[in-house]
C-alpha cells in the first residue's frame, strides 16, 4: 500500500476500485483506525485519533455525530490512552468495574472479573437482548447470571438497585431460579407455585421449599410426556442433591389432578 496523506494509505477491493485505509502507531500498538472512500476522510479519522490519545481533556461527552470516528472506535482509544490496555471490543476500565458502551446513554456496567470474557466478545443485540458469540453458539449475557430466557423482570430476576443498565452480580437478585416456579409471598410467607404450559397453563401445585416446587415441575413434565403431550420442556437440574435424595423427593410430591388427569385430545 502507498502512503499519501499522514496515516493515509490506499488499498484495493476485490473488484479493483480504490479505497483508503487509516491507521497509527501509539505506545507501540499500530491501531487500525478503518476504511475510507477518500484519503481526506482517512486523514482526518487519523488526526482525530491522534487528538485522543494525545490530548487527556477529551472524553466520550466531546464525541460528536460529525466525528470521522464512529463512537466505539472513540471508546476504545480512550480506554487505551487513560487505561493503558487495548480492547477491539467498546470498553472502559473504571478502578472496579467497567462499562461496555454502545453509546453515551446506553451501556452496561460490569465486574472486572468479567473483563477477559467481554474484551474478547462483541455484545450484539436483537429484540431487547443481548447476545454474544460463544464457541459458535449466540449466547444471552443474562444466561450468566442463571436467568433464563423467557425470565421476567420483577417476577423472576431483579436489580436490586433499580438499575437495568448494571449487570454487577452484587446488583442482580434471583427470584425464580428454576423452570415453571414462582415464588409467591402471602402475608410475608414464601410458598413456590409451580405452573406448566401445554395449551395454557396448568396448575402443578404450591409448595413450602424451592427445590421441592423444581422437582414437581420435573415430576409434572413426566407425567405429561407419559400421557402423549409432545413439547420440549427443560426440566430443572438440582445440582449438589444425590440421586437418593432427588428420588426420595420426587416419589413424595404431590401434582395436581389438573396434570395427574390431563389427555392428550
Amino acid at each position: 500500500m502507498k502512503q499519501q496523506l499522514p496515516g493515509v494509505y490506499t488499498a484495493k477491493r476485490k473488484d479493483q476500485t480504490t479505497y483508503y485505509r487509516a491507521s497509527l502507531t501509539y505506545r507501540n500498538k499500530h491501531i487500525s483506525l478503518g476504511s475510507f472512500d477518500n484519503p481526506e476522510a482517512a486523514h482526518r479519522a487519523y488526526l482525530t485519533a491522534g487528538s485522543l490519545l494525545e490530548n487527556p481533556d477529551l472524553t466520550l461527552q466531546h464525541f460528536h455525530a460529525e466525528s470521522p470516528l464512529p463512537f466505539i472506535k472513540w471508546v476504545i482509544l480512550l480506554n487505551f490512552r487513560d487505561n493503558g490496555l487495548y480492547f477491539s471490543t467498546p470498553i472502559y476500565i473504571r478502578p472496579r468495574f467497567f462499562y461496555y458502551y454502545f453509546s453515551l446513554t446506553e451501556f452496561f456496567i460490569f465486574d472486572l472479573e468479567d473483563l477477559f470474557y467481554y474484551s474478547t466478545r462483541r455484545i450484539s443485540r436483537r429484540g431487547g437482548h443481548y447476545f454474544v458469540a460463544d464457541y459458535g453458539m449466540q449466547v444471552n449475557i443474562m444466561s450468566r447470571y442463571g436467568i433464563k430466557n423467557y425470565a421476567v423482570e420483577g417476577r423472576d430476576y431483579r436489580f436490586i438497585n433499580g438499575n437495568s443498565q448494571d449487570l454487577r452480580y452484587e446488583n442482580i437478585e434471583i427470584i425464580n431460579r428454576y423452570n415453571g416456579v414462582y415464588a409467591v409471598n402471602t402475608n410475608g410467607t414464601i410458598h413456590y407455585q409451580v405452573k406448566i404450559h401445554v395449551k395454557g397453563n396448568i396448575n402443578v401445585g404450591t409448595y413450602t421449599s424451592e427445590t421441592e416446587a423444581a422437582i414437581a415441575y420435573n415430576k409434572a413434565v413426566d407425567m405429561l410426556k407419559k400421557a402423549g403431550v409432545n413439547k420440549d420442556y427443560s426440566p430443572n437440574y438440582m445440582e449438589g442433591m444425590s440421586p437418593a435424595a432427588y428420588a426420595d423427593l420426587y416419589a413424595s410430591v404431590k401434582i395436581s389432578s389438573g396434570v395427574r388427569n390431563y389427555r392428550c385430545e
